[in-house]
């Protein structure tokens, strides 16, 4: 009896998430959820350095325990102690900041060191410039489930040379343009797998209206782009951690179901905000880039257009509330999936945020979008909204524009800015009575339209 008892006490542990450790960052200003396990209805005292608040609270019977902490304005470091009987556990180097959840695929996923014979441009200089105490980065192991998790694998760190070597290139350039302009600590979790469809980060509840979506069994042999297995594993996880908001970039998977994806990712993300019980957190996400489809397109099929996927993104811009869509037309590689060029996703991310989000809303950060289009006689005249100050003219005529008459065949046409203006003139003299035009709407294109603010406009067609 005795024995037993002893090997008991020694198997008593408080166990954390991977994501409550040394160097994290709470976010700050809030009710921050924190939780953990212990002994079944153990008392637990959990002691915070910024306030020297104490929270008492009891495991449940299966040892669950939970608690908000009260967290102050940005700073730090300070130490969090946990102690259950005679067990104490300290988590030192914690700082209080701005919280982001980075998910995706590759192009999220990339590394700053790039992928084998994929670089990253200026990578080698910006990881040697990357020291920052003040920025904290987390990238979480790859995993699928079957059955949602409580944990993941991963570690807080600081940025630097070392660490920001492996981490994510979009997230990276995304959190030092937050760390420079707030001028407080911030913390990205990178959640991300490449290669990956929408359907596998999303759960069960929010895939049932997509019929032809086929379901995992307990049989079913779990890999990264069967549906719900990195919601399970990389997602659910976290559900209940503060944080101010998540940024997003995929939809190169899902570029041959574009006819979905808008409404899938209406559900994906109303599924993450209802889990996660923090509110309607921002949600910014990266419109697909430019890419030669036809590379990966099998032998005897048409490529598919992923102009049909970027549209479906700009439309789900308007189903879901608090979000935006970074246009990336001018930061494509036609002969590569992953840009070499990740400081303009990075970067313009990090303007979504602070306009919409920290309060930086006097600055236009926002693409100039289609809006309406007049035909008189042989001429159309495509308006545009989002750009008060007007396209920009001074970058001469823009090219990629096609303009369709009655027979639905389209031309190459020409296109004029009317000055100062968010109009734009288009005509070709093979069409007499044009009826529909479209920009940029193919694989393999080039941004020639800009806002005033140097956004590109998205590709579109007028007769969607």
């Amino acid at each position: 009896m005795g024995c037993l008892s002893i090997v008991c006490a020694m198997q008593a542990e408080i166990r954390l998430p991977a994501f409550f450790s040394d160097n994290m960052v709470l976010q700050q200003q809030t009710q921050a959820s924190f939780w953990g396990w212990a002994d079944a209805n153990q008392a637990l005292k959990i002691k915070t350095s910024w306030n020297n608040a104490t929270y008492k609270v009891q495991a449940d019977e299966h040892g669950a325990w939970k608690v908000k902490l009260e967290t102050p304005v940005a700073g730090g470091p300070y130490s969090i102690t946990l102690s259950a009987g005679k067990e104490n556990i300290t988590l030192d180097n914690v700082l209080i900041g701005e919280v982001w959840f980075c998910s995706g695929q590759s192009n999220m996923e990339q590394p700053m060191k790039g992928y084998p014979a994929q670089s990253i441009t200026n990578g080698t200089r910006d990881i040697m410039l990357s020291a920052d105490d003040q920025l904290r980065l987390m990238t979480v192991k790859r995993k699928v489930s079957y059955t949602p998790m409580d944990d993941v694998v991963g570690t807080w760190a600081e940025a630097q040379p070392a660490t920001v070597h492996d981490f994510s290139a979009t997230a990276y350039y995304f959190g030092r343009f937050l760390r420079q302009t707030l001028d407080c600590p911030v913390g990205l979790v990178v959640s991300a797998w490449g290669g990956t469809c929408i359907e596998a980060w999303m759960d069960d509840a929010s895939l049932a209206n997509f019929k032809e979506v086929k379901m995992p069994t307990p049989e079913t042999k779990m890999h990264s782009n069967i549906p719900t297995a990195l919601y399970n594993a990389m997602v659910n996880p976290f559900f209940g951690m503060a944080m101010r908001g998540v940024i997003w970039y995929q939809g190169e998977s899902n570029y041959d179901r574009a006819h979905t994806y808008a409404d899938m990712m209406q559900a994906m993300v109303a599924s993450w905000r209802q889990h996660w019980n923090i509110g309607e957190f921002p949600f910014y996400y990266c419109q697909i880039a430019p890419y030669d489809y036809a590379i990966i397109t099998p032998k005897g099929q048409d490529p598919i257009n992923s102009a049909l996927l970027r549209e479906a993104q700009m439309k789900a811009e308007d189903m879901i509330p608090n979000a935006a869509m970074v246009v990336l037309l001018d930061a494509g590689m036609l002969s590569g999936i992953h840009p070499s060029d990740k400081q303009t996703p990075g970067e313009r991310l990090a303007m979504q945020a602070l306009a919409n989000t920290y309060g930086h809303g006097k600055v236009n950060v926002q693409s100039p979008r289609y809006e309406s289009v007049e035909f008189q006689d042989s001429m159309a005249i495509v308006k545009f909204n989002r750009s008060p100050r007007g396209l920009d003219a001074t970058l001469g005529a823009p090219s990629g524009f096609e303009i369709a008459g009655p027979d639905s065949v389209f031309y190459p046409a020409k296109a004029h800015i009317r000055w100062n203006t968010n109009l734009v003139e288009v005509s070709a003299p093979e069409v007499k009575k044009p009826v529909a035009v479209r920009y940029a709407f193919g694989n393999c294109v080039e941004a020639s339209l800009f806002g005033q603010n140097g956004m590109p406009v998205s590709s579109f067609r007028t007769n969607f």
